[in-house]
């Protein structure tokens, strides 16, 4: 029998221990990280359910791992739209099937959530996360996503 992976909702008692788990995602392609920018930025998301819905990823009550969903207004598609902004799950709990149970998760919420669609960006060089979303519905967009950064001016 398998152990059981379970998704419980992020609070703000959680914060401290999610942080550890972005520093290690983020370091994969070196990007940038400010632990307190991160936990400033996750006690706004959390107090606002209208940005969006996260959750730590327990097996054998251990956190394996972490998803964040944000929310977007689209007059395209209708309604609530989401990004599954991240899904990482560390790296000794990779190919053993929690990946695909995160996305049908992911895919289960956003029915519930009553979304209209998921987007999604992966790295060029993740092939594993591609198949891993290509193996669940997802597509690849014909669209190409672009970016603007916006100067704060003070």
């Amino acid at each position: 029998m398998h152990p059981k992976t379970e998704f419980r909702a992020l609070t703000l008692s959680d914060i401290e221990k999610i942080i550890p788990l972005m520093q290690q995602f983020y370091a994969i392609d070196n990007y940038p990280f400010d632990t307190e920018k991160s936990k400033m930025l996750f006690r706004e998301f959390i107090e606002n359910e209208h940005l969006g819905k996260a959750w730590l990823i327990y097996r054998e009550q251990e956190i394996i791992g972490y998803l964040i969903l944000t929310f977007v207004f689209s007059f395209e598609y209708g309604g609530t739209i989401a990004f599954l902004d991240e899904l990482y799950l560390s790296e000794s709990m990779r190919g053993k099937g929690i990946g695909k149970e995160a996305v049908q998760f992911t895919q289960a919420e956003a029915q519930r959530l009553k979304l209209k669609i998921i987007y999604l960006e992966t790295e060029e060089h993740n092939e594993n996360a591609q198949k891993l979303y290509l193996a669940n519905d997802f597509t690849v967009h014909h669209r190409k996503i672009m970016k603007h950064i916006v100067q704060q001016h003070l």
